[in-house]
């Protein structure tokens, strides 16, 4: 691979977590290697590896954007690796509460529901 690729993994590994990366490589086919790469590189080498924003920067302004343009299904990951970040529950009560001025208050209120879930399941207190 190339050293842009080493770099985002290193990246992307600080911020999800070697288990969350290892079951994504695991289930990685040929069908999506390449798709794999070029997150890799753009995502987690070409941005989060900059150097300007801190990782609980990028965090904060990754879950608003995810929100904002309503694609929820990243939102649980991202919160999980607000563990790494840094990014704490009251940073996230104001991105939402950004989102919802500047983007709606649906998508802020179903970011909010996914957000709780998440923040429940890493306490452990997940409804059984």
């Amino acid at each position: 691979m190339s050293e842009k690729f080493d770099k985002g993994m290193e990246i992307r590994r600080k911020v999800l977590g070697d288990a969350h990366v290892d079951r994504a490589e695991a289930n990685k086919t040929p069908f999506d290697e390449t798709f794999q790469e070029y997150i890799t590189e753009a995502a987690w080498a070409g941005v989060w590896a900059r150097p300007h924003f801190s990782l609980r920067e990028r965090s904060i302004v990754t879950l608003s954007l995810l929100a904002a343009t309503g694609n929820f299904a990243e939102i649980a990951m991202h919160v999980r690796a607000t563990a790494n970040t840094g990014a704490t529950e009251d940073d996230l009560v104001e991105a939402m509460l950004h989102v919802a001025v500047y983007a709606g208050v649906p998508k802020a209120n179903h970011a909010i529901a996914i957000i709780k879930e998440t923040l429940a399941e890493m306490a452990g207190d997940a409804p059984k």
